[in-house]
């Protein structure tokens, strides 16, 4: 019976980054993937002479060489920095808003403040105090984390606990007033324009939640991270670090398995000892990692009475997030004959969005917000010249489509796609005429290449009870843990270092 230390179930961004660290620390590690590339979400496919990418948009903490950021640090670590060929966006976003406005937000803070500034000079010492104020959160955020990793050991323990202690106000004031308030709350503290609260909320599509119920922490955290360390795309797409680390999972002795899931994790005495694939062969371990959910780990990987009740209790609490409908396009023109002037583009038919995104739970695509990006923006070499590359979507949870028969399914896949290509087609005249390839994903499609329960992609939903300070993380099986967008915030690079600290946490239990 094959034997490793530490057994990874997925091959998604958490899981790589987590074999990486553990096969480099000289630990023998496996990773089970029943898909034949690695990546999960960080993967491309073609459609005639198009290759798209599935879900990157930006990749956030790279920094610049000279100024590197925590995930550019964690790569050249792995060795894999120099293999990439990184490319630096300059814009961080344009929004645009209802009756044709748009404004476009440099991934500078001195420019993006004058950019709003001209926009909504009447607002000019509020852009001020906000973005002075998202600096400080920023500042204090950080000193406290690290202060509170030294006092317990390396891992940070949750602000739930400590953020009631005598003395946190008074020492992190900013963090204290504004860390449980959910981005609405503090956006209609600082301003009066519903249009200007909407050109800084952007990054609410990101984590799946309405501004009312999206974490200020997370909109702080993304805007100053994606500013002070620079947005950045990769020539080849997120292909390319999934491939990477794969590679460098195999340099330093480990095992990759493709095409071969996991069927089964196996018990002794209450701890995981091991597992079972998809063939029925057995292999032990000493310490396993699911990059899967933990729903699905303990539904699908586990017997019914090996699942403690207080992981069943604990789960209750967290709720499956919400998926997408995402149109992949193929242009037979260059961004320009349309348009395209940025690359990430957040299109609004209305100011507001909490109530737009209740339309996310129905099949209908007629008023949610718009998410497109045009990849030939930052990359004219990811199509073929005189091409682009556009994906355009809306967030949509899973249930209603879970309903449908497959006759209605087909109907209602390629009537929603219509109408976001009719939306599109007002924004960027000739849109629609210049499609060459378009390929539609739904909710259900989501489901059945990631194998998420809703067909999720951003994990449980990222509210403020479910996420930033009180993620899913205990765990109930001794040796079994998790590492992926489920149990941490989503996005590539928060789940490329979250499974390198996972990681870390398993070496010194191990050692």
């Amino acid at each position: 019976m094959p034997q490793y230390d530490v057994i990874v179930i997925g091959a998604g961004n958490g899981g790589l980054s987590a074999a990486v660290t553990l096969a480099q620390a000289g630990k023998k590690v496996a990773v089970f993937e029943r898909h034949n590339i690695p990546g999960g979400c960080g993967t491309s496919f073609c459609r005639g002479r198009f290759e798209f990418e599935v879900a990157l948009h930006q990749l956030s903490s790279m920094g610049t060489p000279e100024k590197p950021g925590p995930l550019r640090t964690l790569f050249d670590e792995y060795g894999i920095t120099d293999k990439i060929d990184w490319i630096e966006i300059e814009s961080l976003y344009k929004i645009n808003l209802p009756g044709g406005k748009g404004v476009a937000l440099p991934a500078d803070r001195m420019k993006a403040e004058a950019a709003l500034i001209k926009a909504f000079p009447e607002e000019k010492e509020a852009i001020k105090r906000y973005y002075e104020m998202v600096w400080k959160f920023n500042e204090e955020t950080v000193a406290f984390m690290e202060k509170s990793a030294k006092s317990s050991g390396g891992e940070p323990p949750a602000l739930k606990k400590l953020i009631m202690k005598a003395g946190f106000p008074k020492l992190y004031p900013t963090l204290a007033k504004y860390g449980v308030k959910s981005t609405d709350d503090v956006l209609n503290e600082f301003f009066k324009s519903k249009e200007l609260q909407l050109c800084l909320s952007a990054y609410w599509c990101f984590m799946g939640m309405p501004p009312a119920r999206f974490p200020f922490t997370i909109l702080a955290r993304c805007t100053y991270i994606y500013t002070e360390d620079k947005p950045y795309y990769l020539r080849g797409g997120s292909q390319v670090i999934s491939q990477a680390l794969t590679e460098a999972i195999k340099k330093a002795g480990g095992a990759v398995f493709f095409n071969l899931g996991i069927k089964k994790i196996v018990l002794e005495k209450g701890k995981a000892v091991g597992v079972i694939d998809e063939n029925g062969e057995k292999y032990r371990c000493k310490k396993i990692i699911s990059n899967i959910s933990p729903t699905a780990t303990y539904a699908n990987l586990l017997d019914e009475k090996e699942v403690p009740a207080e992981a069943r209790e604990y789960l209750k609490a967290y709720t499956v997030g919400i998926s997408a409908l995402t149109c992949f396009i193929g242009l037979d023109c260059p961004p320009e004959t349309i348009g395209f002037t940025d690359s990430f583009n957040l299109t609004y038919d209305s100011l507001d969005a909490n109530r737009d995104f209740m339309n996310s739970y129905e099949l209908d695509t007629s008023i949610d917000p718009i998410v497109s990006t045009c990849y030939t923006v930052d990359d004219p070499e990811v199509s073929p010249k005189g091409t682009s590359i556009v994906t355009a979507g809306t967030l949509k949870y899973g249930t209603a489509w879970e309903k449908l028969s497959p006759e209605q399914y087909h109907k209602a896949k390629y009537d929603a796609a219509n109408t976001i290509v009719e939306r599109l087609e007002k924004r960027y005249p000739g849109f629609r005429s210049h499609i060459e390839e378009m390929e539609i994903a739904t909710p259900i499609t989501h489901m059945r290449y990631l194998n998420h329960p809703g067909g999720a992609i951003y994990g449980y939903e990222q509210d403020l009870k479910s996420s930033v300070f009180f993620f899913p993380r205990d765990t109930f099986i001794p040796n079994l843990d998790f590492a992926s967008g489920w149990v941490n915030t989503c996005g590539f690079g928060p789940n490329y270092m979250y499974g390198n600290t996972v990681a870390k946490k398993l070496l010194k239990e191990m050692d």
